[in-house]
């Protein structure tokens, strides 16, 4: 299966995705950890996505899919994946050309997310308060498109990510039917 896992940061999708990739037995990829591995390397692309995501923007929309496709493109993805933290804009979903099963929305408040972040032990070097709610304000605005446009090929499964992390679990799985 190919599965994409979509959610405001702090919605639980490494979570959910690393859960859900062991119980189909396919490799978890998270775009946002590719980005953070780039962006410890001394090269001009690494520079430039630690100074995107400290501040809490996007990677632009050419850069994020020639990253996302090449990693997709290794041999332990031919048989599926569930990927999180992509696509963030509409441009990344219509060019992105997967057989996508399904895509997974996680939906929590900002409230929550904000909540559930300052909660976290460790917090990373791009999760300061300034670039969370960065990262919240543009989810919202250009994620709602993608939303929409997996809504119309009847992809997207909406879950409450506010329940437990067991109960999130269960409702991904029964909506699945795996």
């Amino acid at each position: 299966m190919k599965i994409i896992i979509i959610g405001i940061q702090g919605s639980g999708k490494s979570t959910q995705g690393k859960l859900l990739g062991e119980k189909l037995q396919i490799p978890y990829l998270s775009t946002g950890h590719i980005f953070r591995v780039l962006s410890k390397e001394n090269t001009p692309l690494g520079k430039q996505i630690k100074v995107l995501m400290n501040a809490g923007f996007l990677i632009p929309d050419e850069k994020t899919l020639k990253i996302v496709e090449e990693y997709l493109a290794r041999p332990e993805y031919k048989d599926g994946y569930v990927l999180d933290g992509f696509p963030r804009t509409l441009a990344q979903a219509e060019k992105f050309h997967q057989d996508l099963d399904k895509v997974i929305l996680l939906k929590i408040s900002d409230k929550e997310a904000l909540w559930r972040i300052s909660g976290r032990e460790e917090i990373r070097e791009d999760e300061t308060l300034m670039a969370i709610r960065k990262r919240i304000e543009l989810f919202n605005k250009f994620t709602q498109p993608v939303l929409d446009y997996y809504r119309e090929k009847n992809l997207l499964l909406e879950v409450d990510g506010e329940q437990t992390i067991e109960q999130i679990h269960k409702e991904i799985v029964e909506k699945l039917h795996i």
